[in-house]
C-alpha cells in the first residue's frame, strides 16, 4: 500500500508540474491545448484544498497534497487521476457544471472545484462528458452543509413583521422542507413562516412568529441543522440602548439626540437633523454628529464609575470583552431616504481611562492615570494638536473602525427602516483617523469610553444633510 501510495504522490507532483508547464505553453501557443477523443477514466480522487496526510501514507512520507477521497464539499479543489483526461469537454457534480480550465488538465490528471451551487437533482456522481457527448460517470458524494445563518436584516423587528436572513445553503425540497425556528419566552422553537427562498439559496424571507422572544434562530434543511450566533431582540453585551438613563457624555448633546418617534425600541441617538451639512471631505463637526460615552463620575466631583451613568464600559453585568478579538459589534440604523448619507466615515473608537476620562482628576479609585475629558485622543501622530500635546505625542494612536456604507454607490440609505449594523472587532478596529491602516491591539480595558463620529476617514463624497439613527449598541461573541 505504501509503494502504492509513493506512486500516486508521484504522479500527482508530476501532473502539477505538468499543469505548471501547460500554464506557461498556453501563454505561449494560447491555441496549443486540444481536445482529445476517446473515453476518459478516472482512477482515483484527491482533494487538494488542504494538506492532510493519509493514514495510508509511510511514516517518511509527509509531503502529501490531499488524501483520497470520495466525498467533499462545494468549493473544495479536487484532482482527478486517471488516463484520456483531456477528453473530457464538460464535468457535472451531480447536475451542476465545474469550470474547467485547460492549463490544468493533462492526460492523466485533471484538477478541478467543486461548483458552490446546490444540486437540484443529487445523484452522487461526477459526469466526465465528451466532445462526442459520450458520457462517463463515477461515484462521487458532495457534502451539502446545513445552513449557515451570517445575519438578519433588523435583528429588533417586531413579531409579524418580515425579515431577511442572509447566508447559503437555504435548501427546501418537496419532500424536505427548509424549516425556520425562532424561541419563545420558555426557550421552546416556534415556526416561522417562510416567504420566499433566492434562487441562488443565499438568503431567505420570513414573518417572524408571534410568539418569538429573545433567542437563536435556527434553521433545518435535509443536509442538517444550523443555530445562529445571534439572537433576535439580543440584548447579551447591551451597552446603550437609551432606555436605561445610560447615554450622552461627552462635550456634546445636541437637543434633538434622543428621540422615540418612530423607534425601533424606546429611544433612539439621532446623528444629524436634517439641517445639519456634512461637507463632501467629511468635515468635522461634533456638535451635529458624534456620540460621545466618557467614563467618569458625571458630578465631576469624583473620581467613581457610576452605573449606568459613568460606568466603565468593560464592567457593565453582562459585558464580556476578556477577548475583544472573538467579539462582534452591533447596532440598528434608520436612514430616511429624504436624508441620505453621502460622505464622512463613522468612526467608532473605544477608549480607555488613560485617553479620556469625564473629570480627569488623577488617579482614579483605583489608582490608575486618567486624562480629562479632550478630543485630542481621537486624532494621532500627524494631527497638529496631537504633535503638540506632551501627553498624547508619547500615545500610539488607537485603532478605530471605519462604518462608510455610502461608498459603494455614492448614497446610502435605510429607505426610513431600521437594519442591524455588524462590525467585527478584530478584523475592523484596524485604522486610524486619516483612513490609513493600524494594527489591532485592543484589549479589555481599552472598551471604557465609546465615541461614535461621522468624520473624515480619507474617502471624499458628496455634500449632504443626513439624519442616522441608531440603538441598542452591544457586543456579542462571533459565535
Amino acid at each position: 500500500m505504501n509503494k502504492i501510495n509513493q506512486y500516486t504522490k508521484g504522479l500527482l507532483f508530476a501532473a502539477l508540474a505538468v499543469a505548471g508547464l501547460s500554464l506557461y505553453s498556453c501563454k505561449d501557443q494560447p491555441d496549443a491545448y486540444e481536445v482529445a477523443d476517446g473515453t476518459p477514466t478516472v482512477n482515483y480522487i484527491r482533494c487538494l484544498s488542504s494538506e492532510v496526510q493519509n493514514s495510508n501514507d509511510a511514516v517518511d512520507m509527509h509531503y502529501t497534497n490531499g488524501e483520497l477521497v470520495e466525498e467533499a464539499s462545494p468549493q473544495s479543489t479536487l484532482c482527478l487521476v486517471g488516463s484520456n483526461l483531456r477528453s473530457v469537454y464538460e464535468l457535472y457534480f451531480n447536475d451542476q457544471k465545474a469550470v474547467l480550465n485547460t492549463s490544468y488538465i493533462t492526460d492523466n490528471t485533471l484538477i478541478v472545484d467543486v461548483p458552490k451551487s446546490v444540486p437540484v437533482e443529487v445523484t452522487d456522481k461526477i459526469y466526465l462528458v465528451t466532445r462526442d457527448g459520450e458520457t462517463v460517470d463515477v461515484d462521487f458524494h458532495v457534502i451539502i452543509p446545513a445552513p449557515s445563518i451570517t445575519a438578519m436584516s433588523c435583528e429588533y423587528a417586531a413579531q409579524g413583521e418580515r425579515v431577511t436572513f442572509t447566508g447559503d445553503y437555504y435548501v427546501n425540497y418537496e419532500d424536505f422542507p427548509l424549516e425556520v425556528f425562532f424561541t419563545d419566552v420558555n426557550g421552546n422553537p416556534v415556526a416561522a413562516t417562510i416567504n420566499n427562498i433566492a434562487a441562488d439559496f443565499t438568503s431567505i424571507d420570513v414573518t417572524i412568529p408571534d410568539e418569538a422572544a429573545e433567542g437563536p434562530v435556527t434553521m433545518t434543511s435535509i443536509y442538517g441543522t444550523s443555530t445562529s450566533s445571534f439572537y433576535y431582540q439580543d440584548s447579551r453585551g447591551m451597552m446603550f440602548d437609551f432606555d436605561n438613563g445610560r447615554d450622552v457624555q461627552g462635550w456634546h448633546k445636541s437637543p434633538y439626540a434622543i428621540g422615540s418617534e418612530g423607534g425601533i425600541k424606546g429611544n433612539y441617538y439621532q446623528l444629524g437633523d436634517g439641517s445639519a451639512t456634512m461637507t463632501e471631505d467629511g468635515g468635522w463637526d461634533d456638535s451635529n454628529f458624534s456620540f460621545e460615552y466618557w467614563c467618569g463620575d458625571p458630578s465631576w466631583s469624583t473620581n467613581g464609575y457610576p452605573d449606568p451613568q459613568g460606568i466603565r464600559l468593560f464592567d457593565i453585568d453582562g459585558v464580556d470583552l476578556s477577548k475583544p478579538e472573538n467579539m462582534t459589534l452591533k447596532f440598528e440604523m434608520c436612514i430616511p431616504s429624504s436624508n441620505a448619507w453621502k460622505a464622512g466615515a463613522m468612526q467608532i473608537i473605544f477608549a480607555p481611562t488613560d485617553y479620556v476620562h469625564i473629570s480627569g482628576n488623577s488617579p482614579d479609585v483605583y489608582g490608575e492615570e486618567v486624562k480629562g475629558a479632550n478630543n485630542i485622543f481621537f486624532r494621532g501622530p500627524g494631527a497638529k494638536d496631537w504633535d503638540d500635546d506632551a501627553y498624547f505625542k508619547e500615545k500610539n494612536p488607537l485603532p478605530r473602525a471605519l462604518y462608510r456604507p455610502w461608498t459603494t454607490t455614492g448614497s446610502y440609505d435605510t429607505g426610513g427602516k431600521w437594519q442591524t449594523v455588524t462590525i467585527p472587532i478584530a478584523s475592523s478596529f484596524v485604522y486610524g483617523f486619516d483612513g490609513s491602516g493600524l494594527t489591532f491591539n485592543l484589549k479589555e480595558r481599552d472598551f471604557a469610553s465609546l465615541t461614535m463620529f461621522v468624520v473624515g476617514g480619507g474617502v471624499n463624497g458628496e455634500e449632504c444633510q443626513p439624519i442616522i439613527k441608531i440603538d441598542n449598541i452591544r457586543v456579542i461573541p462571533n459565535k
